[in-house]
């Protein structure tokens, strides 16, 4: 049992290595398939932004926006990193999960017989559906959220809501372009049923979206504030 354990193993640091050897010789299309898969359901968040807070009832609350209504200061950097730690967290898990399910479990499946073999193979169908599931939640709890915050910092801010979105993206698209990489690889790979590639994607697509959202970050909170005070006039 302990060697069936370390094959699984040895199997799947294998298909890491082998995938990650395999892209570094060709980046770009990889590449480029995340960022386009990416870039599509980050357009598809920010219209669901735009139409939910086009249609919902602005908050009486005070909402603070540091820099906007609020001073700013390096506080709020970190406070903004920690939000999106925790999305691109999720959405790394997810790939770890797609990894795990469909290509880690049928291999563990193997070992067994019978009734337990039948549970690990319909297993793994259900993971991914679970992550899909949970995936889907939160993109829609993200737009619902932001949708209304947007509505309510928009009329106490005296500008429309778009204009407002669009003082937004000089730091919105690229953090959400990164924070949905790992997103964009488990869709690629779960079409493609190249399960075994998701760890190796998980890596590489956390490592790239880092930086990106560091710096982000630093725009969200320093520049952004400027672009929308420029756009109400």
């Amino acid at each position: 049992m302990a060697r069936a354990d370390d094959f699984v193993l040895v199997q799947g640091i294998r298909d890491t290595r082998g995938t990650l050897a395999r892209w570094n010789a060709a980046p770009w299309p990889v590449l480029r398939g995340w960022l386009l898969g990416s870039a599509l359901v980050t357009v598809a968040l920010l219209a669901a932004v735009l139409a939910i807070a086009l249609v919902s009832t602005p908050d009486a609350t005070p909402l603070a926006f540091p820099g906007l209504n609020v001073p700013a200061g390096m506080d709020d950097v970190v406070h903004v990193l920690q939000r999106n730690a925790l999305v691109l967290a999720l959405h790394g898990f997810a790939c770890v999960a797609g990894f795990i399910a469909g290509s880690s479990m049928p291999m563990e499946a193997q070992r067994y017989t019978g009734v337990v073999r039948w549970i690990h193979d319909k297993a793994g169908p259900l993971a991914i559906l679970f992550v899909a599931a949970a995936t889907a939640f939160s993109l829609i709890t993200q737009a619902l959220v932001l949708g209304s915050g947007a509505s309510t910092l928009a009329a106490q801010g005296g500008i429309s809501p778009a204009l407002l979105l669009l003082g937004l993206l000089p730091h919105a698209l690229p953090e959400l372009v990164a924070l949905f990489l790992p997103l964009a690889a488990w869709m690629i790979a779960s079409r493609a049923k190249d399960w075994h590639e998701l760890l190796a994607a998980t890596v590489v697509t956390v490592g790239l979206a880092v930086p990106v959202l560091v710096a982000s970050a630093f725009v969200e909170v320093y520049v952004s504030p400027h672009v929308i005070l420029f756009l109400r006039g």
